[in-house]
């Protein structure tokens, strides 16, 4: 007789085969291959062909994915970019007020602080803006007149890059000379090389030059920002020309940081530095007629706070869609439990434990989350870095459709389909900017509700018992 052979050892050393039955091996410890394999093996069904219950849940989170992230991004190009506008042209990042204007020396030492990209004296002053031409005035327009050095666009390499110069040349070197907006230079029917009149509302002179005391300018040139306030409202001229009107004594001296997060650092070297400065000319930090310093997050709380909670908002709107796609997954695996509750009794007769089991719809629904989430993100991605292209072909799709609807109807399509039209929108194009951490958050959100929904739904799991579910079978 011959001598019965040993029973044959998985190769994973983490099953053996005992008896004719299939047993975990308790010296063997980590995951089981056959997870994989049967969680693999749900998603589809007999015969190969996909399962509704893993194809709809997939396309749930791609959608989410892609319309949360390309969402998301035309939103942060749009408020960045007015933030950036609000900070690098108006606010700054720290201001200081009632800065001495014979301090130059201080202004320079301001300037070579670590985190300090530029420190900028200037004066600002409200009032009106006319047109004069030949002796005839047009209709005044309010504004407000920002004085600053000739060599602002150099020092002060932020602004320079929010300012484009459409008409004429950025020269304010001349007392007499101004930068006027676009939009305000074609309300008041205002050309490179015309007169303009400015007249302070705060210290109208008596009759000193022109008409009202107001003060003679010639456009020397008209720049565009993106900011329709800034663009339909706002001048610049010569900081010297602003003496009229505002204290020649002091000026305000606006600061850019290299980082504009990293504040506190940088407010505590330049408050240390003008106390010290302050102490010696008998000038207080923060005391009434003294200095007074303050940051882009004291005057711009409230904008800045509105801006965010829009943004809060929209990705919780757009995230529900996260939540109906994990609730058909749940749905669907509780299903697929049910389903498969014969070979679950068999799995568990031979060996496979409640903790395998779950573990194996678990992997279900995180094949199902990393497909999703993978399958949304790639084309979203692909859409925000080119969202001008997508755009444009939208609206050519939309014409396209409209032109052959206005065929078919006997007439004829006027006027062209813009997404974000001009008329409407102050854009020249549609703003775009991913963040990473975003991009992460919104890839975990798809992926994470797959999973945990699928995990969730795997405790039904434990209420199958082995014997029930094999006696059932036979």
């Amino acid at each position: 007789m011959l001598p019965r052979k040993a029973p044959p050892q998985a190769k994973n050393g983490k099953w053996i085969m005992a008896d004719g039955i299939m047993k975990k091996n308790a010296e063997s410890s980590g995951w089981p291959a056959w997870i994989g394999f049967v969680a693999s093996r749900y998603i589809r069904r007999k015969g190969g062909r996909s399962s509704a219950s893993s194809v709809l849940p997939v396309l749930g989170i791609a959608t989410g994915v892609l319309a949360l992230t390309v969402i998301i991004a035309v939103i942060n190009g749009f408020q960045l970019g007015f933030i950036e506008t609000i900070l690098e042209v108006s606010s700054y990042h720290i201001r200081i007020d009632r800065f001495p204007a014979g301090r130059t020396d201080v202004l320079e030492r301001l300037e070579k602080l670590e985190g300090v990209l530029s420190a900028s004296p200037f004066r600002e002053v409200k009032g009106m803006l006319k047109r004069s031409v030949e002796g005839r005035t047009g209709r005044p327009e309010l504004a407000v007149l920002r004085a600053l050095p000739a060599d602002f666009l150099s020092r002060d390499r932020g602004l320079a890059g929010k300012i484009e110069i459409e008409r004429g040349e950025a020269d304010i070197a001349g007392e007499r000379t101004i930068l006027l907006g676009t939009e305000a230079a074609v309300r008041a029917g205002i050309r490179v090389g015309d007169r303009v009149e400015f007249i302070s509302i705060a210290n109208i002179l008596p009759g000193v030059e022109g008409e009202g005391g107001g003060t003679l300018f010639t456009v020397a040139g008209l720049f565009r920002t993106g900011f329709y306030e800034y663009d339909t409202g706002w001048a610049f001229v010569n900081i010297d020309a602003a003496t009229k009107y505002a204290d020649a004594a002091t000026f305000t001296v606006g600061i850019k940081l290299s980082n504009r997060w990293k504040l506190d650092e940088a407010l505590g070297r330049i408050k240390r530095l003008i106390s010290e400065e302050c102490l010696a000319s008998g000038v207080g930090v923060g005391t009434p007629g003294g200095l007074q310093v303050s940051t882009w997050r004291d005057y711009n709380k409230a904008f800045f706070g509105a801006l965010r909670t829009e943004k809060l908002m929209m990705f919780v709107l757009v995230g529900l869609i996260f939540v109906v796609v994990a609730l058909n997954i749940f749905q669907g695996q509780r299903r697929i439990v049910l389903e498969k509750r014969d070979e679950i009794g068999i799995l568990r007769s031979v060996g496979a434990s409640e903790l395998d089991m779950r573990c194996v719809f678990a992997l279900n629904g995180v094949m199902i989350g990393l497909a999703g989430a993978l399958g949304g993100m790639i084309p979203a991605l692909l859409i925000a870095t080119h969202i001008r292209q997508f755009f444009t072909l939208i609206e050519a799709a939309v014409n396209f459709v409209l032109g052959l609807a206005a065929l078919a109807g006997g007439g004829r399509h006027e006027g062209a389909f813009s997404v974000f039209s001009p008329t409407v929108f102050y854009i020249k194009e549609i703003p775009s900017r991913i963040i990473p951490g975003e991009v992460v958050l919104i890839f975990l959100f798809g992926f994470l509700s797959a999973s945990l929904a699928a995990w969730l739904a795997s405790g039904k799991v434990s209420a199958i018992k082995p014997a029930e579910a094999l006696r059932n079978e036979q």
